[in-house]
């Protein structure tokens, strides 16, 4: 942008020549950033003295690199603040150019940000978090309707359900996922016995460890550490499929062939899910009982025979079905969450990221909230 300077180009030299109501101001020689920082301050301290109108001769110029080309144009927009006519005369095309360039790029400094008080501004964040998750519970509801509007017309419609895709996701989130369950559920199983015997064993009562056992596991950690699993694995899963189907603008081309994507890409997983669940938590159960009762025969000396009939003899079969119950449900949930952040990827894979986290919390948070729930509510009923 800035012409090179030869060895004959002459320093910068600035004449300012009163002439009545005009104000000439004589630019000559090179105004280059080398050379022009005694014409610097000379330039900005320039006075008009009552006159009304000034012009710049730039005809003498030499060479104008952008320092230069800043400094006329700063001289001419600060005449013209003033209310005073400036006319540029003189100028090569190139100088003029250029001075209408840096002209172009001339921005006003951003504000200083307004001094806030660290109280108000956590107030303020607290309130827009609040409004924001009541928003996105909105939204999850109505996806809630989406999602059980497409299963109804599955149901009336079974034909339409793509079995091929259905089992695949079947065998995805439930054969290939027995290994981590039955490895997760049997420690859980050990755990639960080593210490219940070890607290029990005060009191003279440890054969109660069985029952401790079998309520914990049946009721409670069999179904809750099997949800938690299935969400971080395949919830997450659902969430990066679909999340990288949209990144690479795929579901765009189901929308654009006619098909709906909660038929071709929710529905499936979500029933999946729901049927693969059970046997899941079934297979959990047994897990974390056998590992209790190995635990039982290594620590207490209580053989599998006495095991089973402790079990049978203390835990009523209500206690298996409440945690059986829970399985659909939180399947439902589980794959419904991943699904719904899957579709809210925007095109980026950063966002692939940033939505599966979110599918994995607020997934497990929402099986622990309904969790307690249930737990409350068979209380209450007396199971």
């Amino acid at each position: 942008m800035a012409q090179a300077a030869t060895t004959q180009e002459r320093s910068p030299t600035l004449a300012i020549q009163p002439d009545g109501e005009r104000l000439l101001i004589v630019f000559d020689g090179a105004w280059t950033t080398r050379a022009i920082t005694d014409q610097d301050q000379a330039l900005a301290d320039a006075e008009v003295n009552g006159c009304k109108r000034v012009r710049l001769s730039l005809a003498g110029v030499e060479a104008l690199d952008t320092t230069g080309a800043w400094l006329v144009y700063r001289t001419s927009r600060g005449f013209e603040q003033q209310g005073i006519e400036v006319e540029v005369t003189g100028a090569d095309p190139s100088h003029s150019g250029l001075i209408e360039t840096v002209a172009a790029h001339d921005q006003p400094c951003p504000a200083p940000p307004p001094e806030t008080n660290a109280l108000i501004d956590l107030v303020a964040y607290t309130g827009r978090e609040t409004m924001e998750v009541f928003a996105e519970c909105g939204r999850l509801i109505n996806f809630l309707g989406h999602t059980v509007s497409a299963l109804l017309r599955a149901l009336f419609n079974p034909r339409s359900i793509r079995v091929v895709m259905l089992v695949s996701h079947m065998e995805r989130a439930g054969i290939n996922a027995l290994p981590i369950v039955g490895l997760i559920s049997f420690l859980i199983g050990v755990v639960l016995a080593y210490q219940g015997a070890d607290q029990l064993a005060r009191f003279g009562a440890q054969i109660f460890t069985v029952n401790l056992v079998g309520y914990g596991v049946l009721r409670e950690m069999g179904i809750l550490l099997t949800a938690i699993i299935v969400a971080g694995r395949s919830g997450s899963a659902f969430t990066a499929q679909i999340g990288t189907m949209k990144v690479n603008e795929e579901i765009d081309a189901l929308r654009t062939l006619g098909l709906d994507p909660m038929d071709v890409l929710v529905l499936p997983r979500v029933l999946a899910l729901v049927l693969v669940m059970p046997l899941l938590t079934f297979y959990a159960d047994i897990m974390g009982l056998f590992g209790g009762a190995v635990m039982a025969n290594i620590e207490l000396d209580i053989s599998f025979y006495q095991f089973a009939r402790q079990l049978n003899t203390a835990v009523p079969i209500e206690s298996f079905i409440v945690g059986m119950v829970k399985a659909p449900i939180f399947a439902f949930i589980i794959a419904m969450v991943g699904c719904y952040e899957g579709l809210k990827v925007s095109r980026s894979a950063e966002s692939v990221g940033e939505r599966t986290t979110a599918a994995v919390v607020k997934s497990i948070f929402l099986v622990i909230v309904l969790d307690a729930l249930a737990s409350v509510f068979f209380s209450v009923i007396g199971i």
